[in-house]
Formats: structure tokens, sequence, C-alpha cells
């Protein structure tokens, strides 16, 4: 069977949150372009006849709830199956890290209901779509916010002082989007109705293309399972100097944390290339005033860092931040290391990650199970529910970047893949 809901439902936000300068899309959390694609996909779901709410922490639930349900009650939702993905995007990003999985969802459903209705599915629990918002971390620096909220993994406290760019707090940009900061946290009711959360997402890297899975064409198999997630976070480095004139101030005379915060850079790498399979990287910098003829006074730098395993994610921090602190020093500057989000090492559900396999090797026999680097709301909620993954090749192995991609036929297969492995949970 071939589909093509999962392609016209992307074709229908491609002009969404276009950055002109950067290329890709930048899709922040509540900026114009995200609550754009939430009116989207609310307009989607109310158009296939879900029940479409957005909870206390800004999580949209789609609900396709048992036939009975209404004599049910609430506790037809009890227990359910959820699947969905994210909308926000890093700045510059690719089309497809969150949309994909959205997508995918909304047309899992259609062949779902497309069974029930000719009576090849007899479903005994019901069905959710969840939207997560701020799941890059790229407005207010926490990955994987609206999830963490939801799974008590952030005090809501700490999350509604976090600031964006601008200045604006997480509380007040909340509050213009009708939400109560009040009632923002831990939700242990909506967590009771989530049996199993199954997250379909493009994949991140070169796994499904690499030697051990491509063919004599070198194509790798469309689809992967997700079996764990590399323990990660992230931290901002503080660099404090003397700020002056450009012009005036000789370079004997110099307490610069540019050039301190320039060094320790260099030394992340160094740092990381010496450990065996982690991953260190410095994407934002922040001089502080900022001006091309002023000595910086603060440099803030973020820096994250990546290991599967979570003392070692934990040493090498330890030592960046002591380099930082002897860079720093020579350069008569100070340093400050605080940490922004820290997740550690997941593994998935092995009783689901077994369905799942079984399920999509219904259709893609070759399918791998398949470890990733990068983070998602499936390894934040595996802590409290049972959750798992499916991946979609990505053919050019780039993600955070306009190169992302995914190929049609690919897409087809996510979907139909994804609508396999919920019947059989269903």
């Amino acid at each position: 069977m071939h589909i093509t809901v999962v392609n016209s439902l992307l074709g229908a936000i491609d002009d969404i949150g276009r950055d002109a300068r950067r290329g890709g899309y930048s899709r922040p959390v509540y900026s114009e372009a995200e609550l754009t694609l939430r009116e989207w996909f609310t307009a989607e779901a109310t158009a296939r006849g879900l029940d479409v709410s957005t909870d206390a922490n800004g999580i949209i639930w789609a609900w396709w709830d048992l036939p009975n349900a209404a004599d049910a009650g609430d506790a037809s939702r009890e227990g359910a199956l959820v699947t969905g993905s994210h909308l926000d995007s890093v700045p510059g990003g690719g089309a497809f890290d969150g949309p994909l999985g959205v997508a995918s969802a909304l047309a899992a459903y259609d062949l779902l209901a497309a069974r029930e209705a000719a009576g090849e599915l007899h479903r005994t629990r019901a069905l959710a779509i969840a939207v997560f918002p701020e799941e890059e971390g790229s407005r207010f620096g926490v990955a994987c916010l609206g999830s963490r909220l939801l799974a008590g993994a952030i005090d809501p406290v700490r999350a509604l002082a976090l600031r964006d760019r601008d200045g604006n707090t997480f509380a007040d940009v909340v509050t213009a989007q009708g939400l109560d900061p009040d009632r923002m946290g831990r939700d242990d009711a909506t967590l009771a109705r989530i049996g199993h959360f199954v997250e379909l997402h493009v994949e991140q890297g070169r796994g499904l293309n690499s030697e051990a899975y491509t063919d004599h064409a070198g194509r790798g198999p469309a689809i992967a399972v997700g079996n764990s997630i590399l323990g990660h976070g992230r931290w901002r480095l503080r660099f404090t100097g003397q700020g002056n004139h450009a012009g005036t101030t000789l370079m004997t005379d110099r307490a610069d944390p540019m050039v301190a915060a320039a060094q320790t850079i260099v030394a992340v790498r160094a740092i990381a290339a010496a450990q065996n399979d982690a991953r260190a990287t410095v994407g934002r910098i922040e001089p502080i005033p900022g001006g091309t003829n002023v000595i910086a006074s603060i440099v803030d730098m973020w820096l994250d860092v990546r290991h599967p395993d979570d003392a070692i994610t934990a040493a090498l921090v330890e030592k960046i931040h002591l380099d930082a602190q002897t860079i720093a020093a020579a350069e008569g500057c100070a340093v400050e290391l605080v940490e922004e989000s820290l997740s550690g090492t997941v593994h998935f559900d092995t009783t689901l990650t077994r369905s799942l396999v079984d399920s999509v090797r219904g259709r893609v026999p070759d399918a791998p199970l398949l470890p990733t680097g990068a983070g998602h709301d499936a390894g934040v909620l595996a802590a409290v529910v049972p959750t798992g993954m499916i991946y979609v090749r990505n053919p050019s192995g780039i993600s955070h970047s306009p190169e992302e991609f995914v190929e049609d036929a690919d897409a087809d297969a996510g979907a139909l893949a994804l609508a396999e492995a919920l019947a059989d949970l269903l």
C-alpha cells in the first residue's frame, strides 16, 4: 500500500518559519511560526474528528477515543497508547526534525481509522497524538521542556524563571498564550493515561547509512527501532574580564574574556576527541556588550556534552571546567559553570521495543535496533512511562541543518510501520 499523506501534510507547512538568513527553518516555541504550526495541527486533528485540547504544560493532545467512550467517561482514556513529537525547531533547522513525527502520526491514524471502519481493527484502548512544546530548547535553553514539566523532571519554579534572548520569562510567554503558570508541573493524572508512548522521528545521524546496514548500492533500510539515547546535558560557561576600549587598551593590559572563551572552545574539541564515543560542542557564544570596537566584559558560552556512560559525561564536563579555569586565569579572567539541563543515558522499555521490532520488521525486514546521540521527548518520558522510538532514514546523515532530508518513499514507509506498530499495541 502506498500513501502520500505524510508528504502532503509536510508540504502544507513548507513555507512556515523559513529562515532567509540561516536557511532552513527557525520555529522557536510560541513564536509566530510555531503557533501557526500548532494551529495547523489542531485543524488537521479536528478535521479527523479527534478531540483536541491543550494541557496545563502547553502540550496539545488529540484523542481518538474508543467507540464506547461516552459510557466509560474519563476512564476510557486510562492506559492509552500515545504517539507524536514536536513542532519547534533549532535556529536554521531542517524540515523533518519534529514535524515528520507529527505528520506521520496523523497519517498512521488515517490508516488505522480506515481499518477500524472496515472491521479489521478492534481496539481495546484509546489512542492520542501529542505535540510537545520546546523540545529543542532553542528559546529557553532547556530541551524537552514540555515533557520535563509533565514528568516532573524540572522544577516548575525554575522553568518559569527561564528567559529567552530578549529577556522574556517563560512565565510571561506562557501567560500570553492563555496558560496558567501556577498549574504547570508534574501531571500525574495525564501520566496515568499514558500506557505506552511511541515517537517516530527522522534519524539524526548516519546509523542507517553506515556500512553495517547498507546494501551493495550503498543504501540502508528505511526504518530502524531505537533502543537507547546517549546521556547528555547543556552547561553555560560565563567568562568575566574587563570591558574596555579596543583602540586605547594595549594588548598587554587586557583581561579579555573572549580570548579565554576562544581557547576553551579549542580545548573542548581536544578533550572530547581524546575520549572514545564522546561528543562535545560549543554551538552558541554571546559577548557582552557585543560591540565591534569593545573588549567584552562578559562572554557566555554554551556547552553540549554527550557520552553513553554518564560518569564519563560528568568527568568530561569537570575536565572542561578545570581547563577553562586555567585558561581564564592566564588571561586575567574568571569563569563559572552552570548546569542548564542534564539527562542520563536512556534505555527504552525492552518489552515495548521487542513489540516495535516485531511490528516494524513485518514491513521492513532488515530494520535494525539503533542507539542515538540525539535527545527526544521519549527519552524524558522513559523515566515515568514505557516508551519506544522508530527512526526514518535520513540519506544525508545531517540534521539540525537545512540539509536534513527524508525521501518520500521512506516517509511513507515510516507512517506504514508506525501504523502497524500502533495497531499491534491497540
